[in-house]
């Protein structure tokens, strides 16, 4: 059974990864959180005049910059001028040069959003009349890419890193004193301490080309690197880095002056893990209080570094959020990265002192009071973040929710079959002493056999008569033998170096052996390395939820961009516009979306058609081909075919649609989403 484990490990191991890169791989950096809900000139609009700036409406305040927004005329060249200019609330405005001709013009953005993410968008209007354009503007953002990937990438180990280091240390001065002189722990920390410092470096450096251009190239311009220390994203990593310092002092101690303490000349005491042996030093006691203070201190701050600039720092009852994120942070590290320090202790811990089944408890006991915390902060976070029940199966956010509430709920019952295997859990330090004086039996047996064989009173004469031609012998073989020896050993040098390993490999299946011989141990290492897969996913999923679009900001964008999208064809009716929106679902790989349709003047005459085809996320996508055929069934004419030519991304236009008379006409688009995939769909428009 013993030697299962190792590729359990193994294949577990790799499973994990493969989840863990595929959800990484899911976090489509696309899915920001702030969205535009409205601009002037609108979308798709043909105005008569030129307009004298351009202005555009976001969900939320963003932060902007000299090149956040650009117009460009048909043949690409800027026609803006001067900074935005931000003149009410989420309203960002740009102006642009006077005189500007007839035809269609693209504003392409990129912004920042409250909570750190990148926003990047473009749409055309027109003046005049619509025209051919050579403008194309590319739907990947800088966040795309690979800039993009390292990012995100930089996240989730930065999340990896402070969970194993203040969950690990947490382990040890509240569950497993001894802890303290074990190396695999040790290691285990310093590599959480190191993984932060080198993901918020990477951070640090990233940002700028993550919240810009997305090349890899500018990583090292130190003028993009000044930008971002003057934003709130670069204040909270430069805090977090600060902190670190502060960070890499308590580790010291813990390891150091702390473990000194914790063997207190009672070994027997420290393997059980009380902690209580030495109640009496009152050394040990202040060193004790001062490190889980001051380790809670550094801990809250390097985990209000999160909370100042992301998610809890916008949005509802801001005030409030950040605290209770907080906490729900440390109670993570305090669940997912003391699991993994207890997973390390069960199977790298020295015999000599196992993690005994108080140490075990006492964990349990910390790790109830931290999935406690993470309920109650969960769930004031999930009614802030989606705001109604449908945002649970509506959202992105809503739906990786749910996968993170079925993780925990999966750890929790895991973590019941622990506790089961805990109550079962019988010393090592048993299992020890059973077999040194079994083989201390062994030995004595053997020696009472052998003497045994010899005749009586023979052995003592036989012994003397040898000993002095033996000692003669030797004293003359001594000097031939010390050089043949020296001699020797300079030239198996490697024969030795061997020998040690093959003396350490057998040491560490001696202690290998020993700490499997209890079956309810080895159940209880099972169990939690099976927790601590389950925690490894569930801590990918969280990463992913931080830079997933809160499900209450989606649908308040969505509802805005459906008001602005009334408000703007009312006001287009008005004028003699017409707008029709019409799902489609061409039943292959993603041929489901939604396709609109505006006509101006809707008149009879000359008309100007635009077609836009999105996805059902909302944003503009390209398909092969978009048809369009408007027939007048009263008066038997048509279909009238009309062929729109391709502007932009998700964008078609025909500038000189004819209409011969006013009517109840119908739109008929059929839309092609592959060689093979169509579909038709219409509505009913009056014109004129």
């Amino acid at each position: 059974m013993t030697q299962t484990i190792a590729p359990r490990v193994r294949t577990l191991v790799l499973l994990i990864l493969a989840v863990a890169g595929a959800l990484l791989a899911g976090a489509a950096p696309a899915s920001a959180h702030a969205a535009l809900t409205g601009s002037d000139p609108a979308q798709g609009a043909v105005v008569d005049t030129a307009p004298s700036q351009v202005s555009l409406t976001f969900s939320e305040p963003v932060a902007v910059g000299d090149d956040s927004v650009r117009v460009l005329d048909p043949k690409g060249e800027r026609v803006d001028k001067g900074d935005p200019a931000n003149p009410s609330g989420t309203t960002y405005s740009v102006p642009l040069v006077s005189g500007l001709p007839d035809g269609t013009y693209t504003v392409a953005y990129q912004v920042v959003s409250a909570d750190s993410h990148p926003v990047a968008g473009a749409f055309t209007f027109s003046i005049g009349a619509p025209s051919e354009t050579t403008v194309s503007v590319s739907a990947q953002g800088s966040d795309d890419g690979l800039v993009g990937w390292l990012y995100g990438f930089g996240r989730y180990v930065s999340y990896a890193g402070f969970v194993v280091l203040a969950g690990g240390a947490a382990f040890v001065l509240a569950c497993w004193a001894p802890g303290a002189r074990a190396r695999a722990v040790q290691r285990l920390v310093v590599s959480g301490w190191l993984a932060l410092t080198a993901a918020t470096l990477g951070l640090l450096m990233l940002r700028g080309s993550y919240t810009t251009s997305g090349k890899i190239g500018d990583v090292f311009d130190l003028e993009l690197l000044g930008d971002v220390l003057q934003t709130k994203t670069g204040a909270a990593l430069v805090s977090r880095l600060l902190l670190l310092a502060a960070a890499a002092l308590f580790i010291a101690v813990l390891f150091g002056a702390y473990a000194r303490t914790a063997d207190g000349g009672a070994p027997d005491h420290a393997a059980e893990g009380d902690g209580e042996g030495d109640g009496g030093e009152p050394d040990k006691r202040d060193l004790t209080f001062g490190l889980a203070l001051g380790g809670t201190v550094v801990a809250a701050g390097l985990a209000a570094s999160w909370a100042m600039s992301e998610h809890a720092s916008q949005g509802l009852q801001a005030g409030v959020a950040m605290p209770v994120d907080v906490v729900h942070l440390l109670a993570v590290a305090a669940w997912l990265g003391g699991l993994a320090a207890l997973l390390v202790a069960l199977h790298r811990a020295p015999v000599e002192t196992p993690v005994g089944r108080d140490a075990v408890r006492r964990f349990s006991r910390l790790a109830f009071g931290s999935v406690v915390a993470l309920a109650v902060t969960g769930v004031y976070q999930s009614w802030r973040q989606l705001g109604s029940w449908s945002a649970f199966t509506d959202t992105r956010y809503g739906q990786l929710l749910l996968v993170k509430i079925a993780l925990v709920a999966v750890m929790v019952a895991v973590a019941f079959l622990s506790r089961r295997w805990t109550q079962r859990l019988a010393d090592a330090r048993v299992s020890v002493a059973t077999e040194e004086a079994a083989r201390s039996e062994e030995t004595e047996r053997a020696e009472e056999a052998e003497e045994e064989k010899q005749p009586a009173g023979t052995a003592p004469a036989e012994a003397s008569g040898t000993s002095a031609v033996s000692e003669a012998v030797e004293a003359a073989e001594a000097p031939r033998a010390s050089d043949a020896e020296k001699a020797e050993a300079g030239h198996d040098s490697v024969r030795a170096a061997q020998l040690a390993r093959q003396r350490a490999a057998t040491e560490a299946a001696r202690q290998k052996r020993l700490r499997d011989a209890d079956p309810n141990r080895f159940g209880l290492r099972r169990s939690v390395l099976a927790e601590a897969g389950v925690a490894v996913v569930l801590l990918a999923v969280t990463t992913v939820l931080t830079q997933t679009e809160p499900g209450r900001t989606e649908q308040d964008a969505k509802a805005a961009a459906a008001s602005f999208s009334s408000s703007a064809s009312t006001t287009g009716q008005g004028s003699g516009a017409v707008s029709l929106t019409m799902p489609f679902d061409t039943g292959g790989t993603n041929g489901k979306g939604v396709v609109s349709v505006d006509l101006d003047p809707a008149q009879a005459g000359d008309n100007a058609l635009h077609v836009y085809v999105e996805g059902p996320d909302g944003t503009p996508v390209d398909v092969p081909e978009v048809k369009i055929a408007l027939t007048l069934a009263a008066q038997d004419i048509g279909p009238l075919p009309v062929a729109p030519d391709h502007i932009t991304t998700g964008h078609w236009s025909a500038s000189t649609v004819q209409i011969p008379m006013a009517g109840d006409w119908k739109v008929e688009v059929t839309v092609r989403t592959s060689d093979i995939d169509q579909v038709t769909v219409s509505k009913n428009a009056q014109i004129g």
